[in-house]
């Protein structure tokens, strides 16, 4: 029996429970392997956006996920701070809400190893999410048509013997990139790192992982699970790590440094 890791804070987001294209066990598995300090789920852990359509219901996978994160509190005294996205907005009803070791909050700042952090999920500076939520919906369900898409895609593609290629991703940052929908999201963050006074920020929300330097401000971006299947961790010493779900040994660490513009995929779904 593998040895759990133990990582003083995990960071996940994007997770998207209610999403046919969530991955859902993985991440069930992933933290029924490790150990932390300090869990942060920020942000679309759930998608009320697609639970509320008819075909879509709460599965017992659901319920499991929520059942290791008790197990978490219980048994390892792990801090669980759920930061709200704009897929389960409709915790602004509950936050700030803190019982035991769980928070419910909008936005979340601590402080390790001499480093201020400040958290959130970054839907705040997406204008079309923020201001017409109609339109936002509508980008939603084209990006579930596009997953399916992927899916169809990367079937033939493996019958070929082609290596998985994330087809909606590539669409997706393309029309992103024409509409000006994500334009200089990294750089306003860090703005927002600066206006709080903090060394570093962490957000999800556009589904890439990255951990950068701007300037003086760390960015780092904890990335999905709909496609990259990517986790923040920081160990013991203060360090941060983009971590890849294996399914072998469910850590594939990346290096310090994975570039923004390089979205890390993961095997077809």
């Amino acid at each position: 029996m593998k040895t759990k890791k133990y990582y003083s804070t995990v960071v996940l987001s994007d997770i998207h429970l209610g999403s046919e294209y969530s991955h859902t066990e993985e991440a069930t598995a992933f933290l029924q392997h490790i150990d932390c300090q300090r869990l942060i789920l920020n942000g679309d852990i759930i998608d009320g956006w697609q639970l509320r359509k008819p075909n879509r219901h709460w599965e017992q996978k659901h319920t499991d996920f929520f059942k290791v994160l008790m197990k978490m509190m219980e048994k390892q005294g792990t801090e669980i701070i759920y930061v709200r996205g704009n897929h389960d907005d409709f915790l602004d009803n509950l936050a700030p809400l803190c019982f035991s070791n769980l928070s419910i909050v909008k936005d979340y700042t601590f402080t390790s190893h001499g480093k201020t952090y400040y958290v959130t999920h970054g839907d705040i500076f997406d204008t079309v999410t923020t201001h017409m939520r109609w339109l936002a919906e509508l980008g939603d369900t084209g990006y579930t048509f596009l997953l399916s898409l992927n899916r169809l895609y990367n079937y033939i593609r493996r019958k070929q013997g082609k290596p998985y290629y994330s087809l909606s991703q590539q669409v997706k940052h393309c029309v992103k990139s024409a509409v000006s929908y994500i334009s200089d999201f990294e750089k306003e963050l860090v703005r927002l790192a600066e206006t709080k006074k903090a060394d570093g920020i962490i957000c999800g929300h556009i589904h890439q992982a990255a951990d950068l330097r701007y300037g003086q401000v760390h960015y780092l971006n904890s990335g999905d699970w709909v496609e990259s299947l990517t986790a923040l961790t920081e160990n013991e010493q203060g360090e941060w790590n983009i971590v890849i779900y294996n399914a072998d040994d469910y850590r594939v660490p990346e290096p310090n440094g994975l570039a923004a513009t390089q979205p890390v995929y993961a095997p077809a779904i």
